[in-house]
């Protein structure tokens, strides 16, 4: 290990949250959705990388293999390889006061 921001970057990139979503969508909701995920975790000051699935298919099909799911559509919510949940239940975490541990930060 070298210390440097690039490698902490890299590892972290792997192993924090990240969101699968849509850019390219004609469903108003799935771009709130989207938005409504965006905003509560950048409040927060939670990092996240998000990974637009309408620009590479390989990123598609890697969601639904880790959401264990064949026909999960975004946005989809990971820690590393651990799968988090969806939108509904990113909203649940929030009402029950449990974000963090849906998370799993």
């Amino acid at each position: 290990m070298t210390g440097t921001g690039l490698d902490w970057t890299s590892q972290t990139a792997d192993m924090g949250v990240t969101v699968y979503m849509a850019s390219v969508s004609s469903s108003l909701e799935l771009k709130k959705n989207q938005e409504r995920i965006f905003s509560v975790l950048s409040s927060k000051k939670i990092p996240f990388k998000a990974v637009d699935i309408t620009q590479n298919s390989e990123d598609k099909d890697l969601m639904r293999k880790k959401a264990g799911n064949p026909k999960a559509l975004p946005p989809q919510i990971f820690n590393g390889d651990a799968y988090c949940g969806d939108f509904a239940a990113f909203e649940k975490a929030i009402e029950l006061e449990k974000l963090e541990q849906f998370l799993k930060l």
